[in-house]
């Protein structure tokens, strides 16, 4: 009940025409993927990218900045257009964890009615939950875990490289590459980063127990969807 109130109370906040854009491109992306899944896993699919949207969404309106509403792209996913960027990495850091904190609740219904209902389709759903959302805490921006991280440091950004390049030789994909290719200028400014500088200092700086607050909830989200992902992957089989 409480993510249906979370999720009604981001809804408030859209406009008319966000709404047709949102649902138009979410109605593609349905048809898209039930042309592979089949249409049960479809809606169900969509639905949990949607929620991982409308977690951005929220956090940036609880924050005050403007935000569009979400919009979908079949086989690629969906993103929320910041119209006002965060002022301070702190910001950016707590709109970045709310896709991944209220999809990981998502996926964790559907493993929960699963387990009770006997129901190998939402088991299914749950594991492609709980592996996007750990795909998207890999410590690299444009993934939302490089803007959890930043608030400690961009040069955690160095970390995702060699984690982005692994999963690409263990499962090649063309949206690997253009993740890279958007990473490009996030790695030289990690590379380049310079603490001491002053637009460096106003933006990222916050309090040592801010980051081991963030810290502690990006390890511990990661370690849950880490051991749930590979759970639930064995109980369909492994294959």
């Amino acid at each position: 009940m409480k993510l249906l109130f979370l999720l009604f109370a981001g809804f408030k906040y859209l406009k008319f025409s966000k709404v047709l854009l949102t649902g138009g491109t979410m109605l593609l992306s349905v048809l898209g993927y039930a042309l592979v899944f089949g249409w049960r896993y479809a809606v169900g699919f969509v639905a949990l990218i949607f929620v991982h949207e409308m977690g951005h969404y929220i956090a940036a309106q609880q924050r005050g900045l403007k935000v569009g509403a979400p919009t979908f792209i079949p086989f690629v996913g969906a993103w929320i257009e910041l119209k006002e960027m965060p002022h301070n990495a702190e910001t950016e850091a707590y709109v970045g964890l709310g896709g991944p904190f209220l999809g990981t609740v998502a996926a964790l219904c559907c493993y929960l009615i699963a387990r009770n209902e006997g129901s190998r389709l939402l088991l299914a759903l749950s594991y492609a939950g709980f592996f996007i959302n750990l795909f998207n805490l890999i410590p690299l921006s444009p993934f939302d875990g490089g803007r959890i991280t930043a608030v400690l440091s961009p040069r955690i950004w160095l970390i995702g490289v060699p984690i982005l390049g692994a999963l690409f030789f263990y499962r090649p994909s063309p949206m690997l590459i253009l993740v890279a290719v958007l990473a490009i200028p996030k790695v030289i400014e990690a590379w380049r980063y310079d603490p001491a500088a002053p637009e460096n200092q106003a933006y990222y700086a916050t309090s040592t127990a801010t980051k081991a607050g963030y810290a502690a909830v990006y390890i511990g989200l990661v370690a849950l969807l880490a051991v749930m992902t590979h759970d639930v992957h064995e109980m369909l089989g492994g294959a």
